[in-house]
């Protein structure tokens, strides 16, 4: 979604002199990630994270995203393009036939914590017949629509849902967990269609693969066939990746699914992959 005056309620900005430059900044309650593409080159000349310790306020989030475009000299260029991907538990997906843009509350209520003053929108899902409703972090927004203008956010579920979707169509199901600190995201897509999202946080290894096994259990998947392939913030051999191991045989690990170059070539293809496909 490109972020106009009905959510922002202030006056329209200059356009910046446009650049080479395209910025993504991943957004949640436990930290942020900077992403910078240099398109004619197609190189990303930059890769930042600021992790917290636990998961904090918007309000703090804010004040890390502040003080970031002062400390950090590449995110004090003028940017081309801006996107910004929201991390948060606040979404669904909706069949597009059901979708009713004026019941964008309802269909969040059922299965998320918001509030009567939270703003809800939604995303609509290039290569799936469904629409993403979801709450963004609007003070985020707003701080940044003051810095750059005109720019576009969307949330990580429908990057991650709409990247995973283009991998060729198979008939048995695979099931994809993108893990992050403190919480992982669960896609699972069989014979080329969205079967199942969700999100959890976890704190213990027995946190993180309980939701997992559950899944499994609901779906009525067998453990010692389903394709499981990992991406995001986790590592061959670490506690997560050992535990998984032990109740689920086939376990791999994505690959990158672009094209780009790197600056500074990142430890794993897997990793970074909602921020770098979100350009």
């Amino acid at each position: 979604m490109v972020i106009g005056l009905k959510l922002m309620e202030i006056a329209n900005k200059p356009k910046h002199t446009l650049t080479n430059l395209d910025l993504s900044i991943q957004i949640s309650l436990n930290g942020l990630s900077f992403c910078v593409l240099h398109k004619p080159t197609n190189t990303i000349t930059f890769l930042k994270h600021i992790d917290t310790d636990k998961k904090v306020t918007p309000f703090k989030i804010l004040d890390l995203l502040k003080h970031a475009f002062v400390s950090e000299t590449m995110l004090q260029n003028t940017f081309n393009n801006v996107t910004v991907v929201h991390v948060n538990e606040l979404s669904t997906f909706v069949p597009k036939e059901l979708f009713n843009e004026e019941l964008l509350a309802d269909y969040l209520k059922f299965n998320a914590k918001i509030l009567k003053s939270d703003y809800i929108t939604f995303d609509t899902l290039s290569n799936n017949n469904s629409v993403n409703v979801y709450v963004p972090f609007v003070n985020i927004n707003n701080y940044l629509y003051e810095r750059f203008g005109e720019f576009s956010y969307k949330h990580v579920s429908t990057v991650l849902v709409e990247k995973l979707l283009e991998a060729p169509t198979e008939k048995q199901p695979k099931l994809y967990i993108h893990v992050s600190k403190f919480h992982y995201e669960i896609v699972i897509i069989e014979n080329g269609q969205l079967i199942l999202y969700n999100t959890f946080e976890y704190n213990t290894q027995e946190d993180f693969i309980y939701y997992i096994l559950f899944i499994i259990e609901q779906l009525n998947l067998n453990p010692e066939s389903v394709e499981t392939i990992l991406l995001g913030n986790i590592v061959k051999d670490d506690n997560y990746y050992n535990i998984l191991y032990k109740y689920i045989r086939h376990v791999s690990f994505g690959s990158k699914q672009h094209l780009y170059s790197f600056k500074t070539q990142p430890d794993l293809d897997y990793s970074d992959f909602t921020l770098i496909h979100s350009l």
